[in-house]
């Protein structure tokens, strides 16, 4: 997709803050974080929204989960808590419409989130 941000952070036509990247999947620093850590999981696949995924698509939604954890496992924090949430359009608040996990750690997570 040539006007997906991430689609072009995929393909190299812009540099994100990288954390972690492998055949499957993309990880990169937020630029307009939440909490002290804000990283964006993204499938180097182009996924529009969660309603869009396929059943091909399952283990590729279940390593973006893995990443996530491996994330935090490797920074010191998944021992005392960090949050995953994916949203769903627009009203969800899915500002890109390219699948992507948000893991927030770093400051205490309260409900609702906020």
């Amino acid at each position: 997709m040539t006007d997906c941000l991430f689609c072009k952070m995929v393909n190299g036509e812009i540099a994100p803050d990288k954390v972690y990247e492998d055949d499957d999947v993309l990880a990169f620093n937020d630029i307009n974080p939440v909490a002290p850590v804000h990283i964006l999981v993204i499938p180097k696949k182009h996924i529009s929204t969660l309603n869009d995924a396929e059943d091909e698509d399952t283990m590729l939604l279940g390593k973006l989960n893995r990443v996530a954890t491996g994330l935090a496992e490797k920074a010191g924090f998944a021992g005392e808590g960090y949050r995953v949430v994916m949203n769903c359009n627009d009203a969800a608040g899915q500002a890109v419409h390219h699948i992507h996990l948000h893991l927030l750690a770093g400051r205490q997570m309260t409900w609702p989130p906020g």
